[in-house]
């Protein structure tokens, strides 16, 4: 199992204590397991559960197979959360559902790969990179950001993502 990000960890202390939380795209779980283990009640998401197993009846862990990609209603559109965590992943229809899915002073914290990734290896697809500022510009109408970065990373492998810190002041 792979170590939380730490953009992740960085910024995890934004999300009201005691939220649900939405690990969405959630692959092996790593910040499902961070969250369950700080006390929050955890929704994970994911097209394939399988490395999910040990969750399964852990209290506060609630798993749900969706294929976010297949033109089905998003599952969780009437659910409200207090943190949302996405990393490593990008399906631009799902950018403008978010903030409102978000509680009031609800915690949105989004890290993938943008474009300049494709010297580094996958994802090389444009359809897969954001574009510079994508995720500024999605949600700071929206959500009161706090921290902001377009970087190239080294750990846990060489890579440049985008990342966002914002947080529903409504």
């Amino acid at each position: 199992m792979s170590e939380p990000s730490s953009w992740v960890l960085k910024h995890a202390g934004y999300i009201p204590e005691g939220s649900d939380i939405l690990d969405l795209a959630c692959g092996a779980g790593r910040h499902a397991r961070l969250f369950l283990m700080s006390g929050h009640y955890v929704t994970a998401v994911d097209k394939n559960i399988d490395a999910l197993d040990d969750l399964e009846n852990y209290p506060g862990a609630e798993i749900i197979q969706a294929d976010l990609e297949n033109g089905s209603p998003f599952p969780l559109s009437e659910r409200k959360f207090g943190g949302i965590i996405v990393t490593n992943y990008l399906f631009r229809p799902l950018l403008p559902l978010l903030p409102a899915l978000l509680t009031p002073s609800g915690v949105l914290i989004y890290e993938t790969f943008m474009i300049g990734n494709e010297k580094f290896g996958r994802p090389k697809n444009p359809d897969f990179l954001l574009k510079p500022q994508e995720l500024l510009d999605n949600y700071h109408p929206h959500l009161r950001v706090q921290n902001y970065e377009e970087v190239t990373i080294t750990e846990p492998n060489p890579a440049v993502v985008q990342r966002i810190c914002a947080v529903n002041s409504k």
